[in-house]
């Protein structure tokens, strides 16, 4: 069976639109700052963060409770916090020997829930 919208996705105009790429090229951001922004993207490219910060978007939480309600050791819960803390998404505080993670501003949990209003939108 042909496909009738075979080649619908492509532009085969020869004719540069000049006005809109200049426009557009104002507005690019500098190439460093999209470097970091595919970082930050990347760090949400993981199951077990993205549980991590589904978590901590209800609740402040320690380790051990994480490891708990998501079945994993401590260990893997340590060693994807300390990703999620480089990326700035996470912070703790220690209250005695304890040390409790929340997100690291609301900012996060905007990332999180915009990401779940365009999934649901399909």
């Amino acid at each position: 069976m042909e496909d009738i919208n075979y080649g619908m996705d492509r532009c085969d105009c020869t004719v540069i639109h000049e006005e809109t790429v200049k426009h557009v090229r104002t507005k690019m951001p500098a190439d460093e700052n999209l470097y970091d922004l595919a970082e930050l993207f990347k760090v949400f490219g993981d199951t077990t963060r993205i549980k991590i910060l589904c978590a901590l978007a209800e609740s402040e939480m320690c380790v051990c409770d994480i490891a708990v309600l998501l079945n994993m050791t401590q260990s893997s819960i340590s060693h994807q916090l300390r990703v999620l803390k480089q990326a700035r998404l996470v912070r703790y505080r220690r209250e005695g020997k304890v040390v409790y993670y929340s997100l690291d501003d609301d900012h996060v949990k905007q990332i999180f829930n915009l990401g779940l209003i365009h999934l649901n939108e399909m």
